[in-house]
């Protein structure tokens, strides 16, 4: 099928080239989303009369969306999951939850510019790419975790924290405090304790001595 694009689609061409595309392509994004229109003398005809105003209103979006990637380009979502010992996920993360995540941010993302291959399915940093208008594109890292410690640990290391990594860390934050009483213990019993009152007999005092002196 022969379409007119009415904007820029990336890998297939710029707005006002007549390009052939699959028919369910065709009938299932690219005409429904006013991406394009079928080509035919009729429509090329309308096209050129409404092109200016079209290159106008795709410089505006382009222009609002260029202001927006400054605010997402390089954001890290986190997405807490469930997950086995070998970090591959109890389900997956999909371009919705992503656009989600992001709007929970404070962007307003919707799924479709999203542009996800296929699910996320293990824990992780992965880069993901989002589409905020048809000539600008943002990375956005997904940080996928099994909790928010584990999220934080990930954007440190710059890899995936494993479970006996995650138990190691555990066990050294529990030998931390442990040590730390031990050492507050052994401060406390090491710590010398006032002067003791002197002994009458040492000194000399009490009434005997008293005696001694004025004899």
């Amino acid at each position: 099928m022969e379409v007119i694009l009415l904007e820029r689609i990336e890998k297939l061409g710029q707005m006002g080239d007549v390009v052939r595309v699959k028919p369910g392509y065709a009938r299932n994004y690219l005409l429904p989303q006013k991406k394009a229109m079928r080509a035919s003398k009729a429509n090329l005809e309308v096209f050129e009369t409404q092109r200016a105003q079209l290159e106008a209103d795709n410089l505006k979006r382009r222009d609002e969306a260029e202001a927006a990637s400054h605010k997402i380009d390089g954001l890290s979502v986190v997405l807490i999951r469930q997950a086995g010992e070998s970090g591959q996920l109890y389900g997956s993360v999909t371009a919705r939850d992503l656009a989600a995540a992001i709007k929970e941010a404070g962007i307003n993302i919707e799924r479709r510019q999203i542009e996800l291959d296929k699910a996320i399915k293990m824990l992780g940093l992965h880069p993901v790419r989002v589409r905020l208008h048809p000539e600008v594109a943002v990375a956005v890292t997904a940080n996928v975790a099994r909790s928010e410690e584990e999220a934080k640990a990930q954007a440190e290391t710059g890899h995936v924290v494993t479970a006996d990594e995650q138990r190691a860390a555990e066990e050294a934050v529990v030998e931390a405090v442990i040590a730390e009483v031990e050492a507050e213990e052994t401060t406390e019993s090491e710590t010398p304790e006032g002067p003791e009152a002197p002994d009458e007999a040492e000194t000399g005092a009490g009434p005997d001595a008293e005696q001694t002196k004025t004899g």
